[in-house]
């Protein structure tokens, strides 16, 4: 594993949200769903699409907080234009599991 100093580290923005709005994505080639989460005042809301059907439905994870880089640029996913990445880890069987805090925070907080 390649290690990097503190300030790379810090150039990474990661911020929590709110999914407001959760759809899925057939066109995308692998099974997924479109999130639309608000970061708060400072950064507002943003949309993306992850792959994290297996344990979640869009009616689900509308009022979730997740965490989320927000400073990568936008990337082109099929017909759909993704602005953050939202993070999670596989579970046993390689489906993601999101991450988010343990207890309700402000929209836009930044991990530290």
């Amino acid at each position: 594993m390649a290690e990097i100093s503190f300030d790379d580290f810090a150039k990474v923005d990661i911020r929590v949200g709110t999914v407001v709005r959760a759809e899925p994505f057939p066109e995308a080639r692998k099974p997924a769903i479109k999130l639309w989460v608000d970061f708060g005042p400072e950064i507002g809301e943003r949309k993306t699409s992850a792959q994290i059907t297996a344990h979640y439905d869009p009616e689900t994870l509308v009022g979730r907080q997740v965490m989320a880089v927000v400073n990568f640029p936008p990337r082109q996913i099929g017909p759909f234009m993704s602005d953050v990445l939202v993070l999670g880890v596989p579970d046993d069987g390689s489906d993601i599991v999101l991450l988010s805090p343990d207890r309700a925070v402000p929209d836009g907080g930044r991990m530290h």
